[in-house]
């Protein structure tokens, strides 16, 4: 199925299709000429929830999180760090190198539709990246760290998000690596943020998350879904373009359900069992939506499959946070 505007997905000027275009999501309504809604476009504002989520997730297994007026004021400074700040950047970034992909698999997009221009683009690149920074850097400050933990994280997702998307890098012509890339972006970064704002960023930490962005390897190959068309046709090597779309959706459903699975593993092995039967329990309806949604037809379920078992897969990850808190990991 093409992501074309002559399919089912075609871009139309419906209320539910402009609120489609807001969210950065596909069926986009057309002919929008608010600057500010076009440059909100660009930041997909529907990608930032996994990673404000992700902030949540850390404050927990910080196990230092109270709920004060203070702590929430940073937490929430903290949301805006990752998600309209820095993932506004990451994917105002992806725009500006995928316009070509963009003019085949969704032509309604800002920039292959010509309603903004590129410098205006880059001029908002560079606005969302120095506000992350300074935001990064005073969240430093406000929690008195002697080496600017955050700042340097936001330095690193940054440089990450840049070569993901920009020549001659560009990890996302390596299916494997570019796709891990994203899903540890979307998981392990916001929740080391959260996590080093109200503690201290352990290498136990990291690690645990590092695993558990495999997961995310596989909700990243599940937006490869929708450029199939365009990654091929320029020579990407997505997962699906590499190894097929029912392959491809089976190294998914995999990486998504196997590493969940040995998290609950890991959270037996220190003694939280209840945490740990919570998030093995959350894995099964997502098996069951892959069964019933994804793994029968991926390049016309991808959205449905997200939006019934993902909210599966983000408790689970608070329920891990919460339960490496506890623990004291």
């Amino acid at each position: 199925m093409s992501d074309t505007p002559t399919n089912i997905e075609k871009a139309d000027n419906s209320g539910n299709s402009k609120t489609r275009q807001l969210l950065g999501m596909k069926g986009a309504a057309t002919g929008e000429t608010s600057i500010w809604k076009i440059r909100l476009q660009l930041m997909k504002p529907i990608t930032w929830i996994p990673l404000i989520w992700g902030v949540i997730c850390g404050a927990a297994s910080s196990g230092n999180y109270t709920w004060t007026v203070e702590n929430f004021l940073l937490s929430a400074a903290c949301m805006l760090l990752s998600g309209p700040l820095m993932t506004g950047y990451t994917q105002t970034v992806n725009e500006l190198y995928d316009r070509e992909i963009d003019a085949i698999n969704e032509p309604y997009r800002p920039i292959p539709s010509g309603a903004i221009s590129l410098p205006q683009v880059k001029v908002q690149i560079w606005v969302l990246l120095l506000a992350g920074w300074a935001l990064a850097y005073g969240l430093d400050l406000a929690v008195g760290h002697d080496f600017p933990t955050i700042l340097v994280l936001a330095i690193g997702g940054a440089f990450i998000a840049f070569i993901y998307s920009a020549p001659p890098l560009k990890l996302k012509q390596n299916g494997w690596l570019g796709t891990y890339a994203l899903g540890s972006s979307y998981i392990a970064l916001p929740w080391w943020t959260g996590h080093a704002l109200f503690g201290e960023l352990s290498w136990k930490i990291i690690i645990l998350t590092l695993i558990y962005s495999f997961a995310g390897l596989g909700i990243a190959i599940v937006n490869d879904f929708k450029s199939v068309e365009g990654d091929r046709a320029l020579g990407l090597k997505s997962l699906p373009v590499m190894f097929g779309v029912t392959a491809a959706a089976w190294i998914c459903v995999i990486a998504i359900d196997v590493f969940q699975i040995g998290i609950a593993g890991y959270l037996v092995a220190i003694h939280e069992n209840l945490y740990a039967t919570i998030v093995f329990l959350l894995v099964i309806p997502q098996i069951v939506f892959q069964d019933m949604y994804f793994l029968r037809n991926p390049l016309e379920n991808d959205v449905k499959y997200q939006a019934s078992a993902q909210p599966f897969l983000v408790f689970g990850m608070l329920f891990t946070g919460i339960a490496l808190g506890h623990a004291g990991i």
